[in-house]
Parts: C-alpha cells; sequence; structure tokens
C-alpha cells in the first residue's frame, strides 16, 4: 500500500443546530458537511478506515486468535511477574462474570474494531452523494464495505453478540445500542461483502495494498465457511481461482514480505500493510514474539539492527509472547519445509530455564534497518488459504477426488512436486487431513482458534492441552520448580466476554 493510505486524518463530526434557520454549516469548519465533496475527501477517509488494522495486528489479534491456541504460549519469565492482560487470553483464565470481563486485550480489539464501523459508516452515509467518477466512486465504496464487513467478521467470532451500528453515531444516546443476533450481523457482513466484490477493483487493476474483489470474495467465502454453507463459497472460491490473479509463491520462504521488499506479492489477497521509519507506520510484533532476557548480541543475530538493544522485560509483556508450543512444532510432518522456513531457535544466556533454548516465530523475524521499528506486513489473506478452503468446501460436498488437487498444490510447495501428494478420497479422512494442513500452512497467522471453534474442537483440543501444560510446564518454558497460575484453562469459553469499560457506558450488555 502506498504512503498515501496510511495517512491517518480525518474529522467527522456531525454538525446540528436547534434551528432550522441557522443549519448552515460553516464553511471555515471541518465537518461531515463540509468534508465529503471530493474524490479525494473520500480516498483520505477510506485511507484513515484502514489504519486501524495495523494497531489490531500489530498488538491484539495474535493474543485473541493464536495465542488463545494450542498453537502459541507465553515464554515465562518469573524475573517480571505476573502479566495477567496476556498470560489469562493464552491461560484460558479470562476473568468473566455475567459476560463481562476487564481483560484490557479484549477491550482494545473491541473498541479498534468499531473505529473501523464507526468511520466506514460515515463514508457509507455520504458517497452516494459525491459528485465524481463512477468507477472510483464505486471502489472507494466497496473498500469502506469490506473493511466494515471485516470489523464485524472479527467482532461476531470474538463476542457472538454486538451492537449492530450502520450510520454514524450524532449523540450519545444512538451509540448504546442492544445486542444484535450473531444471525443479524452475519447477514449483514454477506450483504457488504457481497456488494463490496461485485464493486472492487481485481488486484491488477488495484493500488497495492488496497481492498479488492478478490479479498472480498475470500471474506465472503470465509463466512459462509464458518456457516457451512458449502455450495455459496465453492463460487467465490472458483471465481478467485479462475481469475488468474494470484498464484502460490514458489518458495515458501519468500511468501512473507521483508521490511522493505516482497509486500502484496502474487500469493496475497489482503495483508495489512506497514513501513518501516519515523513516519508512524512501523509495526514491532516480530519484538512482541521473541523471548526475554535476550541480549542486545542475541537480538542482532536474528534482527540484523544496526543499533540493537538488550529486550530486558520492560515492554508491554514482561516475557515475550506468541511462543511456539511443542504441539505445533509436532504437528510438522517430516521433511515438510513450512517447519524450518516458520520456526527457529535462540539460545538466550540469561534465561532462568536449564535449557536456555527457545524455539521462535521465523517466519516475521526479517532483517531490518532499525531497533523495534519494522515495516514486515501481516498476512490476512493468501492463496494458499484460498486453495486450502476450496479443498475442503469441495471435501463436505463429497467431491474428494478434485478436493485433493487443491491441498496438494500447497502440500506439493511444502514438500515438492508429488513427494507426499494426498491420494485419499475419504470424507472423514481428508477433512483432518485438511484441518491439520490449515494448521502447519498458516500458522501463525491468527487462524488456529478460529478453525478449532468453527470445528466444533475447541473443547476438547483445549482441555487436553491444557492438560499438558499443567503436567509439563518445562516443555511450555516455565524454568524449574514454576507452575502454571491455579486458575489455568478453567474457561474455555468459545466466545470472549465484552469489555467492562464498554458495558459501563451501554446498559443493554
Amino acid at each position: 500500500m502506498k504512503v498515501q493510505i496510511i495517512i491517518a486524518f480525518v474529522v467527522v463530526f456531525a454538525i446540528t443546530s436547534c434551528s432550522k434557520s441557522l443549519d448552515v454549516p460553516p464553511e471555515t469548519t471541518l465537518s461531515s458537511a463540509t468534508f465529503f465533496k471530493t474524490e479525494s475527501d473520500f480516498k483520505q477517509a477510506v485511507n484513515a478506515a484502514y489504519v486501524p488494522l495495523r494497531s489490531i495486528v500489530n498488538d491484539r489479534a495474535w493474543v485473541l486468535g493464536e495465542m488463545h491456541s494450542d498453537n502459541t504460549y507465553y515464554y515465562r519469565n518469573i524475573l517480571f511477574g505476573n502479566t495477567e492482560n496476556y498470560e489469562n487470553v493464552a491461560d484460558f483464565s479470562i476473568p468473566t462474570a455475567n459476560g463481562i470481563t476487564t481483560n484490557s486485550n479484549v477491550l482494545n480489539q473491541y473498541r479498534l474494531d468499531y473505529q473501523i464501523i464507526a468511520r466506514t459508516n460515515q463514508i457509507l452515509a455520504q458517497i452516494d452523494n459525491g459528485d465524481f467518477d463512477a468507477v472510483s466512486k464505486a471502489d472507494l465504496k466497496g473498500q469502506a464495505l469490506f473493511l466494515r464487513a471485516y470489523a464485524y467478521f472479527e467482532l461476531v467470532r470474538y463476542f457472538g453478540k454486538v451492537p449492530l451500528h450502520l450510520t454514524p453515531v450524532t449523540n450519545r444516546s444512538e451509540a448504546a445500542l442492544p445486542l444484535s443476533s450473531s444471525d443479524s450481523i452475519y447477514a449483514q457482513i454477506i450483504k457488504d461483502a457481497t456488494e463490496a466484490s461485485q464493486s472492487l477493483l481485481p488486484k491488477s487493476a488495484q493500488e497495492a495494498g488496497r481492498a479488492t474483489s478478490g479479498a472480498a470474495k475470500t471474506l465472503l467465502a470465509n463466512v459462509y465457511i464458518e456457516q457451512k454453507k458449502w455450495a455459496e463459497a465453492e463460487t467465490l472460491l472458483r471465481d478467485i481461482v479462475n481469475s488468474n490473479e494470484y498464484s502460490l509463491m514458489p518458495d515458501y520462504n519468500d511468501v512473507f514480505s521483508t521490511s522493505t521488499t516482497n509486500k502484496n506479492n502474487a500469493e496475497s489477497v489482503f495483508e495489512v500493510q506497514f513501513m518501516e521509519g519515523s513516519g508512524g507506520y512501523s509495526g514491532n510484533f516480530l519484538y512482541n514474539f521473541l523471548p526475554q532476557p535476550m541480549t542486545a548480541t542475541e537480538l542482532q543475530a536474528i534482527t540484523g539492527v544496526s543499533n540493537p538493544q538488550a529486550l530486558s522485560g520492560a515492554g508491554a509483556s514482561g516475557e515475550g509472547n506468541n511462543a511456539p508450543t511443542p504441539d505445533i512444532i509436532a504437528a510438522y510432518e517430516p521433511e515438510d519445509k513450512r517447519k524450518e522456513a516458520s520456526i527457529a531457535y535462540v539460545t538466550l544466556s540469561g534465561s532462568l530455564r536449564e535449557n536456555k533454548v527457545y524455539p521462535y516465530i521465523k517466519k516475521y523475524a526479517k532483517i531490518h534497518a532499525l531497533y523495534n521499528n519494522t515495516g514486515i506486513n501481516w498476512p490476512v489473506y493468501r492463496y494458499a488459504e484460498v486453495l486450502l478452503f476450496l479443498g475442503e468446501v469441495l471435501n463436505e460436498q463429497g467431491k474428494g477426488s478434485e478436493a485433493v488437487t487443491y491441498v496438494n498444490q500447497v502440500r506439493d510447495r511444502a514438500f515438492g512436486t508429488g513427494v507426499s501428494s494426498i491420494t485419499t478420497t475419504s470424507q472423514p479422512e481428508l477433512r483432518d487431513i485438511i484441518f491439520r494442513e490449515r494448521r502447519v500452512e498458516l500458522a501463525f497467522e491468527n487462524k488456529r482458534w478460529f478453525d478449532l471453534v468453527r470445528s466444533g474442537k475447541a473443547v476438547e483440543v483445549i482441555t487436553a492441552y491444557g492438560n499438558r501444560v499443567k503436567s509439563h510446564p518445562e516443555d511450555y518454558y516455565y524454568p524449574a520448580g514454576t507452575v502454571p497460575p491455579n486458575n489455568a484453562f478453567t474457561n474455555i469459553d468459545l466466545v470472549y466476554g465484552l469489555p467492562a469499560d464498554e458495558a459501563a457506558l451501554n446498559p443493554n450488555f
């Protein structure tokens, strides 16, 4: 995405008055009535609607979607005490009462999604009246619809029921809507994503980094898969494959962007844009994913930065998060090239563990220039997932012989053409294979928790995983003699409680 996409400024307060004769917006004040006029105005507003995605994927989504699974855990470091807002998520012990929680990760995710919704609602309320090129207008409207659909898709999967805001909020009373049913929310997501898929430009014609018709179709197919509407998803996924807009990168190592290159490549369907430097668009999730304490020398070996600094636990977590678990490491088959591309190991001289060797997520550990400042993009949807989605929906419709052709495209890259091809067409066997394939292909991309929930396996898998953590804490990065908290794995709910701070503002919670 070019620089202008990540410019975040637009003031969209509606101006009202108590007298009709005075209901004329002052032309010297920036407001919704004076701002939303030109193509440039709407483009700036759409740019602003993308901005919360950076905070979501940099700070929250990996906590709520990946660490809240059996794929990743935290690196326990007793020197820094407890970091409950992270550990409670990973330990399935989030304090929740009457459907409400005080966990800050939950609160911030909720608010960031509603920032996207508020900004897109303002755009969608005004854009049909804009007087500019129809093709550009349709594309900008499609981007807003895609972003609103994406935000609500996150919310409905995290919380189940949330307020459904579709128009700009102009006063406090309008902000406190009742909770809408998940069915109502899904219906709106489908409506928005369908319209977006029809009005957005294809990838080949779109500015790099912006939502495309392929991204909207992938989102919509994802929604249909959640609802087990296999045929509807199949139609969309075939459209994406037949569009010839996407292809697998030949080498899995090259799928993920570096800090400055390989962004929005042939496999990218949609990714969140970052830019290293002092402009305020950089990310640092890599640093959150490393174990601590780490010396400057140990850090430089991973990052290559010119100004390495020790990771001493002074950051948000105090110990490091998103550690690959023994479970995900064991999930890779022998000779699977994705394992080496995704996971590496580091020895920490200052570790309190007897074995000072830790795994970390390698797929995002790209060389960059400055400490704690990267331009590594975050993958939201990749073409590999489109192929696995298509294999899944075909298998669920009894078309196993065709399904394996798409699954094997992904496996051929991982093992070599024909080396480890799937031949079974048994629906139950192929279902398990695709479930496992999604786990290793999409590891550390915030897919695992949602897959566990939609497959109906969440409680069973996490209960067994929790028992392993509690029985063998040393295998899950606890120093000798330390154990998980007493309340670990006691709250395996399928949705998060709504945030307490928002409940205090909305009597309908």
